[in-house]
């Protein structure tokens, strides 16, 4: 059986960083640290930082008085900073700086009158910490048919944001029906997408070319492992979405030569390590990685917190 590693696949930057932050302040300060909320979604990250020392509580009241308290990728909103500060909790903000960027071209986008579009999945912790930092009208929308469902004025100024984890090729369709449904429309630039999204994204695509079957390493929680899934599927392959090498179930295999094996940015490689190994177990294996841009890409840590 051929094996084809996607490339890239797994950690960006951003997940780097807000795993970074929390193993700093457990050693800069000690256990325990809290954390509102998974800092990313993965139950092995979680599960290891746990064993660390880490704390994760979905509600700040749930903080003892005057404990460390750290913020997730998916940032959060006004009104959990506000809480934080009644209670007196010392906080760290590990949200990913390109969330961070999307908070401050909402901003923009509002303070020039604009009615703002939040293009992102309900009930997803990047959008519900969005949509509490918009000082002004907004509204959210997940696909095309929630555009044509808009009361606004087909005149009126609108603007533009999109969720993280979702691509260009994500929002392409929906993006198309806000021109076409308003005259006055602004938006951020294709190079304000999250680069890992898309670029996992295309190498799925690619990898779909070359194998007969696709197996994602993600969390079922993680939108950006289901994305890389739903594409495989679309591009008509047997795909599976898989947290580690005991969910590989032999049957998806019988039939065919050749797997591909991605991850989403919220996967560590040793996760997919532990997937290779039960793919070789059930069949003589040769190992490649798929021809891919290698990402470059860093962000500082909090000042209170950098070496």
């Amino acid at each position: 059986m051929k094996i084809i590693l996607a490339q890239p696949r797994g950690f960006c930057a951003g997940v780097v960083r807000a795993i970074d932050i929390v193993e700093r302040a457990l050693d800069k300060y000690g256990p325990p640290v809290y954390v509102r909320h998974e800092i990313v979604h993965n139950r092995h990250v979680v599960e290891q930082l746990k064993a660390k020392g880490a704390r994760f509580v979905e509600e700040l009241s749930e903080v003892p008085a005057g404990a460390l308290t750290i913020f997730s990728a998916h940032g959060v909103s006004r009104k959990v900073e506000e809480e934080a500060r009644s209670l007196a909790l010392p906080t760290i903000d590990a949200t990913c700086p390109l969330v961070t960027k999307v908070h401050n071209e909402s901003g923009r986008y509002v303070a020039q009158g604009r009615i703002l579009i939040v293009i992102g999945h309900a009930g997803h912790p990047e959008i519900e910490g969005t949509l509490g930092r918009i000082d002004g009208e907004a509204h959210l929308v997940e696909n095309e048919a929630d555009v044509d469902r808009l009361a606004v004025s087909s005149d009126a100024p609108i603007a533009y944001v999109t969720q993280t984890t979702l691509s260009v090729d994500d929002t392409r369709g929906v993006i198309a029906a806000l021109h076409r449904r308003f005259s006055d429309v602004l938006g951020p630039s294709t190079r304000d997408i999250c680069y890992a999204t898309q670029n996992r994204q295309t190498a799925v695509r690619e990898l779909a070319q070359m194998v007969d079957v696709i197996v994602v390493v993600g969390a079922r929680n993680s939108s950006n492992s289901n994305r890389l899934r739903e594409i495989g599927a679309q591009a008509g392959l047997p795909s599976y979405l898989v947290a580690d090498g005991a969910e590989i179930d032999p049957a998806w295999f019988r039939g065919h030569e050749a797997v591909g094996v991605t991850a989403g940015a919220s996967a560590p490689e040793v996760l997919v390590d532990d997937v290779v190994r039960a793919l070789e177990r059930l069949a003589p294996s040769l190992v490649s990685v798929q021809d891919g841009p290698e990402e470059s890409v860093s962000f500082r840590l909090p000042a209170e917190l950098a070496l």
